[in-house]
């Protein structure tokens, strides 16, 4: 039997310039760099910062994923490239550094969606996803609830997005108020570990009997939390960050696992699938363990290192879409850094985006 080609895929969407190697459903090799200290005294993310550390980064990283894989470039079949969404500069360097080593190498190109990367993360780590699945994904700029099917073929069905500010997001603007450091996610969960997650009563947004049952919003529980610093600074009183810190970590994580466990079992599913890089959230895994056992459901979290963007989770998806005989992106194919997760491939097309 012939072998399927190995898929380089690149990811440049945010901050981290990442390259992985797949073949197979099988990681090879991969490298990330991240411009995330450069960022940091911003409190955020400088797009234009993040651009120019794409250009500087793109070839050591594809060359560093090689040596991790003890590969070369003869050896790369296909190439996959984020194509959205993202930050539009971003995703133009790594767009024309994946064009650049596909026609180069003589290679079919495949664009991908951001969101399914992430999705498809999960395979490099425990096979390949059950059909159907129920997929969680929860990152700085997006919270959703998918049912996935084929992720290579079929439809992705939305059960629930946020509708304002995803978890991540809620996680890095609370930090900033509590005087945590950027990256919020990983410092308020590290502040909570000294804290009470009981200690403050934090609202738990759209769990009443009448609200949309799958669709999020953290902007609220952003609120509250601002508010209740604000109520202890102006009276004089030290702000007690590790309990801030916990109470807020146990609100988003119990309305993200308690609408996902619910979905799976109204949907009859029998496997949940959290990732994003708040899937790395010690209190989210915790307690979406908990509640999957309890409700017989099995749970999947990709590793650590697979949670946060990187190139390795492209190229899962650019060889799911080689097996699957998917057609390659066409040469005009450009970026939509707001695209919305409808399939995996994702192959815009500069005039037809502008005239949409």
């Amino acid at each position: 039997m012939r072998r399927s080609p190995v898929v380089l895929g690149i990811e440049s969407s945010c901050d981290e310039t990442g390259a992985g190697l797949v073949r197979d459903g099988k990681l090879l090799g991969h490298a990330v760099a991240s411009s995330m200290d450069e960022h940091a005294r911003f409190g955020g993310v400088v797009p234009e910062i993040a651009a120019r550390a794409h250009v500087h980064a793109a070839a050591p990283v594809v060359r560093a994923a090689l040596a991790d894989a003890g590969l070369t470039m003869r050896d790369i079949g296909a190439v996959a490239v984020t194509t959205g969404p993202g930050l539009s500069g971003a995703l133009q360097v790594g767009v024309a550094a994946a064009k650049g080593f596909a026609y180069a190498l003589g290679v079919p190109l495949y664009g991908v969606h951001h969101l399914a990367g992430h999705v498809a993360a999960d395979t490099l780590e425990h096979g390949p996803l059950p059909n159907p699945c129920m997929v969680l994904i929860v990152s700085g700029g997006h919270t959703s609830l998918l049912l996935v099917r084929d992720l290579a073929r079929d439809p992705i069905v939305h059960l629930g997005d946020t509708l304002d500010d995803a978890a991540g997001e809620c996680f890095d603007k609370v930090a900033r108020v509590f005087g945590l450091p950027y990256p919020g996610g990983p410092a308020v969960d590290r502040a909570a570990r000294e804290g009470d997650p009981r200690a403050v009563a934090f609202p738990r947004p759209l769990t009443g009997p009448r609200d949309d049952p799958y669709a999020f919003s953290f902007s609220g529980l952003k609120t509250a939390a601002a508010r209740w610093a604000e109520r202890h600074r102006q009276a004089g009183r030290p702000l007690p960050v590790a309990d801030g810190a916990a109470s807020l970590q146990e609100a988003v994580a119990d309305v993200l696992t308690r609408k996902a466990v619910a979905a799976c079992v109204e949907h009859g599913v029998g496997t949940l699938v959290v990732v994003g890089g708040v899937a790395a959230n010690s209190r989210v895994r915790a307690l979406a363990q908990d509640r999957c056992a309890a409700a017989g459901i099995e749970l999947r979290v990709p590793p650590l290192r697979l949670c946060t963007d990187n190139g390795a989770m492209i190229a899962a998806v650019g060889d799911l879409l080689v097996r699957a005989g998917a057609e390659p992106a066409p040469l005009e194919v450009s970026i939509d850094p707001s695209a919305p997760l409808e399939y995996a491939a994702l192959h815009p097309v500069a005039s037809l985006a502008r005239a949409a």
